[in-house]
């Protein structure tokens, strides 16, 4: 890797910023002075200093954020609120983006990362990953529902969604629930209950997997995942 592009991508400055560094002779490779931002260097055996501070590169990062209601899941938005845009600038150098996407008013469990194969394997309806939501449904929720989204529900472009399991903590005037699906259409859950006759009032996701959403965490916040749950992830993808 090229030690003008290591040190933009690690935070210390746009590419001009980076060469003017390098000019200053504070860059050193295994304690030789660089300063040709074209020299290659191996961020996993170089001893890689900038004014004598060891630069510790990484090239991926995982995030769990708790989506609050109104920010958008991309990564830029000309009108909008992203997630993106809350996140603090040291995490944004490394250009993170939404595993999937949660809708503008649903909140709860958000991974982030630049690890695009994770991401994808995380998305697959392949892989089977289960996303559980819990929701307050306008109407009382039966266990009819529950036997028609365990056969999988005809959405209204005719789709039939893949089996989901449905489970009843509280049925009424408004119901509340949980729902687990392993696949991601646009607006599914709150589709799949308007084919039952029935509207999602309030919708957050609390796990993907077994990976639960920190409950520490309040919307808006966000942390790095630990090493248990990156591996557990990775494990599920069989990327381990």
């Amino acid at each position: 890797m090229r030690i003008d592009k290591l040190l933009a991508n690690m935070g210390f400055g746009t590419r001009k910023e980076v060469k003017t560094l390098l000019k200053g002779g504070s860059v050193r490779v295994n304690e030789t002075p660089v300063k040709n931002g074209k020299a290659h260097v191996n961020p996993e055996e170089d001893l890689i200093t900038v004014g004598g501070e060891e630069v510790e590169y990484r090239e991926f990062i995982y995030l769990m954020m708790n989506k609050p209601g109104d920010l958008i899941s991309a990564t830029e938005d000309a009108n909008e609120w992203t997630v993106i845009d809350i996140l603090q600038p040291g995490d944004q150098i490394f250009d993170p983006f939404p595993v999937g996407r949660l809708d503008k008013d649903t909140e709860g469990l958000l991974l982030l990362t630049n690890d695009g194969q994770l991401s994808h394997r995380l998305t697959s309806p392949k892989k089977d990953v289960g996303k559980t939501y819990f929701a307050e449904i306008s109407g009382e929720v039966s266990e009819e529902d529950v036997a028609a989204f365990q056969q999988g529900v005809t959405l209204d472009d005719g789709y039939v969604t893949k089996p989901a399991k449905l489970r009843i903590l509280e049925a009424g005037t408004v119901s509340e629930i949980e729902v687990t699906i392993t696949e991601g259409k646009y607006h599914q859950v709150k589709r799949m209950f308007e084919a039952r006759g029935k509207r999602v009032e309030y919708l957050k996701r609390i796990s993907m997997g077994e990976l639960p959403l920190d409950e520490e965490l309040e919307p808006g916040e966000y942390r790095e995942l630990t090493e248990e749950e990156l591996s557990y992830l990775k494990s599920i993808t069989n990327m381990e």
